[in-house]
């Protein structure tokens, strides 16, 4: 792992971006591109078929580093320089602005109770625009001492939280417009945090410190702290295999469950965690190797335990926790720590599918549903309905935006 350099340095090497292997804009509206997927069904059988995916382009001319969709149709993406563009559903950019000082949007979140209000943070700021007109933004706030990664809203909408490169969460009373908390306990950059569907007042982060936290607004500490790594250690039976080398656990995303109680967490070591909240304190339910690099996304889908997950290997899987986290419910015993399994033979980027990482052994009791390889590092996966269908949207180091359909989920 190389040394991070300061700020927007540190900033683009947690994103896990590197040069574009584009330099310029893609010149068609829509590119489709066949990648071969495998699938697997509820009794584990192989079947192999096509997605076709879409590209949006025309929208930005440099990396794409976050996506999200409102409930309305519209969508907006954040890119590298500080550009933003808002599209419609069939692709086509409907608005675009660059921010002063061009700093990199690396988060856009759109009002669940106002669908044309978006909030997007670049560098230390946040801003609130209408997509309907990007010319300016109608408020902005500057709370972060350094560069935000992360932004969440809590269902009631409002308090908004900000995560920083200093590991700071700052609270922002959206009504007041003043912070309201500033949660400071991450030793590195905090990369994601997210409120707890249901629960106003709860949250959940992590960050470069390997640490994953739970935390209530009533308390100025957090509730609940654990630091994969050492988890990692403990779960890890038998001597280390010569030269193996083992990537930290630097904790890059975090997804919570529309339930509440159920989120997960993606690291730098490959490894996909799923955590249960349990009063105050949190339990690790499920934890498997779900990337043969590190996992900068993980995105839980709407009302489901279906998990999309995307890594530095350019790979994109949909995994399907339900079974085993039902498996808990019905049977809430204490959890043992299990041998670690053996790592299965891995194929190079952009090799056959067929023989990539996903034996049972690789990714203990859970398989993936879904195997795509998109065969770019991934900034940022989106799952959502476009014209009543269920798509993921992905942002990469390129400066278009993919479309991949789940007709079959």
């Amino acid at each position: 792992m190389s040394v991070r350099r300061a700020s927007s340095a540190r900033l683009r090497a947690h994103r896990l971006r590197h040069t574009s292997l584009f330099s310029s804009p893609c010149r068609q509206r829509y590119q489709c591109l066949h990648t071969r997927a495998q699938l697997r069904s509820s009794d584990s059988s192989r079947v192999f078929g096509t997605i076709m995916a879409v590209k949006w382009t025309g929208g930005h001319s440099s990396p794409v580093l976050c996506l999200d969709a409102s409930k309305e149709g519209l969508l907006a993406s954040g890119a590298e320089g500080g550009d933003l563009t808002a599209w419609g559903e069939d692709g086509t950019p409907l608005g675009h602005m660059r921010f002063q000082g061009a700093d990199d949007v690396t988060s856009v979140l759109f009002s669940p109770s106002c669908p044309t209000k978006l909030y997007a943070s670049h560098g230390e700021t946040i801003s609130v625009l209408d997509v309907r007109s990007l010319k300016d933004s109608l408020d902005h706030f500057h709370v972060n001492e350094e560069e935000i990664n992360c932004l969440s809203l809590n269902q009631t909408e409002n308090l908004l939280a900000s995560a920083d490169d200093s590991g700071a969460i700052k609270i922002l009373d959206v009504e007041n417009k003043k912070v309201v908390r500033s949660l400071k306990r991450h030793s590195n950059i905090c990369s994601s945090v997210a409120f707890r569907p249901q629960r106003p007042q709860s949250l959940v982060s992590c960050g470069l410190d390997m640490q994953v936290m739970l935390w209530s607004l009533q308390k100025a500490r957090p509730l609940w702290i654990t630091n994969l790594q050492e988890d990692e250690t403990e779960e890890m039976e038998g001597p280390q295999s010569p030269g193996q080398l083992l990537n930290p656990a630097l904790a890059h995303c975090i997804s919570v469950a529309s339930c509440g109680n159920i989120f997960s967490c993606g690291a730098e070591d490959g490894k996909v965690r799923i955590f249960r909240v349990m009063g105050v304190k949190c339990e690790q339910e499920l934890g498997f190797k779900g990337h043969t690099l590190g996992v900068s996304q993980v995105c839980f889908l709407p009302e489901s335990y279906l998990l999309l997950t995307g890594g530095n290997d350019g790979k994109i899987m949909l995994w399907d926790a339900n079974s085993e986290v039902e498996k808990k419910q019905k049977s809430p015993t204490k959890r043992t720590h299990r041998k670690k399994p053996k790592r299965g033979t891995c194929t190079k980027q952009g090799g056959n599918t067929d023989a990539s990482v996903t034996d049972e052994e690789e990714h203990g009791n859970i398989l993936p549903k879904l195997n795509i390889e998109h065969g770019e590092k991934v900034n940022w996966l989106l799952g959502t309905k476009i014209k009543g269908h269920q798509n993921i949207l992905v942002a990469d180091q390129t400066s278009c935006i993919s479309v991949y359909p789940l007709n079959e989920f």
